[in-house]
């Protein structure tokens, strides 16, 4: 079944679907489920309205369905015959019933004008048990006539409508079966309380923000049958309350000064921020009500103890108290034996003396202590207690909590705490930040598994053993203890503790961590930690580069993939046995000698990535070591003062990255088992950057090396040229890349051939100084290059590239640049930022460039010159930049 109305002039819509494929009578339409589409809602008064007024109209057919006096025919037209299938469906008025169950009091009214079917359905009296018109601008006739067509109506709500005195008499004549009232924001008659006692079956009076009576007389509110009764942020001088059958009675927030109670079951009474009502008042109101369990009276600033004895006398069974903000109250000599919840906030007269009181209260539950200025400590074994707050209490210094259910505990800023025993089979969480004067803590807590000392200034190394095994935390699991400041020497042995955050412990000077489970820990800021032991523990990975100071270092992690130790430059004994760690970062450990490579080599023989970069100890003996390490794919030795590779060849078979940054002590020969040998079959990516090689080692390394794909020889002086050709490397004697081909002899034509392609992606020769003559043929077989980097070449002249599959190539500060020639199709990134090439050399290099998208030419002298010149070409794009206008001030030209 589906059923849609679609009401153009509503701009709403009503899709009802049925899961069901059968049509089914009523008596099967409640195993169907539907989906409703509601419309967004519009002016609800207009639709009562309508609703009334069609209501009124008893059989009259509604305006909207009329058709020229035909009633459910249409006029024959497409139009009329669409609308007429998708408004009429065959619904049985169970089936119809339960779809306008769905819907709302709007909504409602907006399917009234459907149809008569739909009319009578929406109009069920089932759908308009509550009548809610809450801030609608109802006059009173139209709401005589909703009570007068469902006099059955349960609960009304005029809370915000205008007249509320005179709907409500109405209501209350109109509806007999009236049960709940709920109505405010404006005056009410003493007529209105007068009459109340005729609603007999009335159960809840809800009185919000309105003026009762004339102001100067005792408003009765008698009521046999009267179960909950709110009277709240109400203007009366005095009133009287006689319900025998009253529960919940609030006049919160009201201005009475005297209140007389006459309800003999009432269990919940809140007479909270009632200002005028005196000692005398609250006393009398309160015991008058011997089966209270529940009282509200904060912010009464005029009860004074005796009130709270009187009340603990007469109410046995009181079970929640808030006596916040009573500033007169001490608790001296009152006992609440069946108390659960106390609240006591601001409250300036308790002291440590009140927690005698407290402590009779043994069924206590909760306990709120906010803000009480004079509490100086608490002491209390209470069995029941769960929760308990100690916030803002400037001189509160000590304590000492014992209950075996307490599961949150909120203790901050409470600057003179310095002392804190708590015992607890139950709490979980232990939050005690920025208590600056901390320095004691004992827990005895079985099930504690978070706690944050963060900012706890004071405490000492004593801490550690409240929190290692046996220290009362057996299931702790997550431990902050950041910026203690007072920390020197940290040890935790504990079978539990995953996480530990040690963060701006500036003195830390030894860490001893025996934590097999621990996961995580951070050590930022701790840069005077001087030894480490982590035997063992859990860790994945670690990072020790933050702590320069670090001499000694023990590590014993099955589970540690990652260290790194990047700057412990004073770090001289380091014993590392983690059989699962494949990163290795010991980047400026100047300190760590070939006996400790040595040894981590046997201890961890999964490593693939060794940083030795800046360690001059390590030498011969310690680079044979890595021999261990089978699956070593990357090394970088830069900065060292190495001489002999050697064992890195013969060793390192799986090799794939090396880098010899600044290894100024590496001879030409160092590298011949490279070229010569065919060493290190798998390296992709070599670093030569800064060294001292030789032109003609180069040479030879780059035109054997056919299998490298990254190649960095940035800073080498002694490198003079880069020309490729084949054979040994050199392109002296070989014809220019320009040359027809066909000059070659027929064995020149075979070795082309035969020479393998270059797998080069990527060649970096920045700030070489000395190189003048960049030189790539075709027969270079140069097909993968796609990124060139001569960048601060400034003795460069002359680039002749020939490369297919170039995309990037930088040329920027080579100031002596002056001949250009490019085919490189692919091109997209050229910069020749700051070079002394002409625009017609640029132009004539470009010619073959055809997918550039970026062309630098800032602070091109010679090209700037010409800027308002026509320069031909056959690159559109760098023609029109020539010829438009250049900032003078930036100086600078960019396409």
């Amino acid at each position: 079944m589906l059923l849609w109305y679609n009401a153009n002039s509503r701009g709403c819509n009503y899709a009802v679907t049925s899961m069901s494929s059968e049509a089914g009578n009523s008596s099967s339409s409640t195993d169907r489920e539907y989906t409703v589409i509601s419309p967004s809602p519009i002016a609800f008064n207009n639709e009562i309205l309508s609703l009334s007024t069609m209501l009124n109209d008893g059989d009259d057919e509604n305006p909207l369905e009329s058709n020229d006096g035909r009633d459910d025919e249409g006029d024959g037209s497409p139009t009329s015959q669409m609308e007429d299938s998708e408004v009429r469906m065959d619904l049985t008025d169970d089936l119809l019933h339960m779809v306008f169950s769905f819907l709302d009091h709007i909504n409602l009214c907006r399917a009234a004008m459907v149809c008569k079917q739909w009319r009578a359905g929406s109009s069920h009296e089932d759908f308009w048990r509550c009548l809610n018109f809450e801030n609608r601008s109802i006059s009173e006739a139209q709401f005589e006539d909703m009570c007068r067509r469902y006099p059955n109506a349960t609960e009304v709500n005029i809370f915000g409508a205008p007249a509320i005195h005179s709907l409500v008499m109405t209501g209350m004549s109109s509806l007999r079966n009236l049960e709940t009232l709920t109505l405010g924001k404006g005056t009410l008659g003493d007529a209105f309380f007068q009459a109340l006692a005729d609603c007999y079956v009335l159960k809840r009076l809800i009185v919000n923000d309105a003026t009762l009576g004339n102001g100067i007389q005792e408003i009765p509110i008698y009521h046999d049958r009267l179960r909950h009764l709110q009277i709240t942020k109400c203007r009366v001088l005095r009133i009287s309350v006689r319900c025998p059958q009253l529960e919940t009675l609030s006049l919160k927030r009201s201005s009475m000064a005297h209140a007389v109670l006459n309800c003999p079951l009432l269990q919940d009474l809140d007479i909270g921020s009632c200002h005028k009502l005196t000692d005398a008042a609250i006393r009398s109101a309160a015991t008058s009500c011997p089966l209270l369990e529940s009282l509200d009276m904060s912010n009464c600033s005029c009860v004074s103890d005796d009130t709270l004895r009187e009340i603990a006398l007469t109410c046995s069974n009181l079970h929640i108290l808030d006596a916040s903000y009573c500033p007169n109250i001490s608790l001296e000599s009152v006992r609440l034996p069946m108390l659960t919840v106390l609240k006591l906030h601001s409250c300036e007269g308790i002291t440590s003396a009140s927690m005698i009181a407290i402590s009779h209260s043994y069924m206590l539950e909760v306990l709120e202590l906010d803000n009480c200025s004079l509490l100086t400590s608490v002491s209390l074994d209470l069995p029941r207690l769960q929760n308990i707050r100690l916030v803002h209490c400037r001189k509160f210094v000590d304590l000492n909590l014992r209950s075996t259910k307490l599961s949150s505990m909120t203790v901050s800023n409470c600057p003179a705490l310095h002392r804190i025993d708590v015992t607890s089979n139950s709490l979980q969480k232990l939050v005690l930040q920025k208590q600056a004067s901390l320095t004691t803590l004992a827990l005895q807590c079985q099930y504690l598994q978070e706690v944050d000392l963060a900012d706890c200034e004071s405490l000492t190394n004593s801490i550690c053993n409240v929190f290692s095994d046996g220290g009362g935390c057996p299931t702790l699991k997550s431990l902050v203890l950041d910026n203690c400041e007072c920390l020197t020497a940290v040890g935790f042995c504990s079978t539990s503790l995953v996480s530990l955050s040690l963060v701006g412990c500036r003195a830390i000077t030894s860490l001893d961590l025996t934590c097999p489970y621990l996961e995580q820990v951070h050590l930022d800021g701790c840069d005077h930690l001087e030894r480490a032991y982590f035997c063992p523990v859990g860790l994945r990975s670690l990072n020790l580069g933050i702590c320069p100071k670090l001499s000694a270092l023990h590590i014993e992690a099955p589970s540690m993939v990652q260290l790194e130790l990047k700057g412990c430059g004073v770090l001289s004994e380091a014993s590392i046995n983690c059989p699962k760690l494949t990163s290795l970062d010991a980047s400026f450990c100047s300190q760590l000698k070939d006996d400790c490579l040595s040894a981590t080599a046997a201890s961890c023989p999964l490593i693939e990535s060794l940083i030795l970069m800046s360690c001059p100890s390590v030498g011969y003996e310690g680079l044979s070591s890595l021999c261990l390490l089978p699956h070593l794919t990357l090394l970088d030795l830069s900065y060292t003062f190495l001489m002999n590779l050697q064992p890195v060849f013969e060793s390192c078979l799986q090799l794939k990255v090396l880098k010899l940054q600044a290894c100024k002590y590496l001879t030409d020969s160092s590298l011949e088992a490279l070229y010569k040998e065919g060493a290190l079959p798998a390296l992709c990516e070599l670093d030569l950057s800064y060294g001292t090689l030789c032109q003609s080692a180069i040479e030879e390394l780059l035109a054997y090396c056919t299998h490298l794909t990254h190649v960095s020889l940035n800073g080498c002086l002694n490198m003079h040229d880069l020309n490729w050709g084949f054979g040994s490397g050199s392109v002296a004697e070989l014809p220019s890349i320009y040359n027809n081909t066909s000059s070659l002899s027929t064995h020149d034509h075979d070795e082309l051939i035969e020479q393998p392609n270059r797998l080069l992606q990527n060649l970096n020769c920045v700030g070489c100084q000395n190189i003048k003559k960049v030189l790539i043929p075709p027969m270079a077989r140069c097909f993968h290059l796609s990124s060139l980097n001569l960048s601060l070449s400034a003795n460069l002249k002359e680039v002749d590239v020939v490369c297919s599959n170039l995309c990037f190539l930088n040329l920027s500060n080579c100031s002596s640049l002056e001949i250009l020639k490019l085919e490189c199709p692919k091109l997209t990134s050229l910069f020749l930022q700051s070079c002394n090439i002409t625009a017609e050399a640029v132009e004539a290099a470009l010619t073959q460039c055809n997918m550039l998208e970026t062309l630098d030419i800032r602070f091109c002298p010679k090209i700037i010159e010409c800027k308002h010149e026509k320069v031909p070409g056959s690159v559109p794009q760098f023609e029109a930049h020539l010829q438009q206008p250049v900032n003078e001030n930036e100086n600078e030209n960019r396409i």
